[in-house]
């Protein structure tokens, strides 16, 4: 199947972030509730666990198709780490982003 037509009926950004990025996101107008009732974000604090973290990753990614792009922020992926590495589709794109407080770092390394 081709990017093309993966990218078929995919509308939504998803979100992975701490609470700023989310409310900046949602009042920017991404956020969108469908008919199950499933967000197309999920806000992270230090008391979420890792394992909710990667279940909301591998519902964006996987079982939602009409998400086009992930957003995450970067200290968060870093923390499901082998989950974004192995993470290979062209839809959903994911793009890791910098949060207010933990700026873009390139220490990840690249491979």
């Amino acid at each position: 199947m081709s990017s093309i037509q993966q990218a078929g009926g995919r509308s939504l950004i998803a979100l992975i972030a701490d609470e700023d990025s989310t409310t900046g996101f949602i009042l920017a107008g991404i956020g969108d509730v469908n008919k199950e009732g499933d967000k197309n974000f999920f806000v992270v604090d230090n008391k979420t666990a890792t394992g909710d973290i990667e279940e909301a990753f591998t519902r964006f990614t996987k079982d939602r198709s009409d998400i086009a792009i992930v957003l995450i922020n970067q200290h968060i992926a870093d923390k499901i780490r082998p989950l974004v590495d192995k993470y290979n589709q062209a839809f959903p794109a994911l793009l890791e982003i910098p949060s207010k407080d933990h700026p873009y770092g390139t220490h990840s390394p690249v491979n």
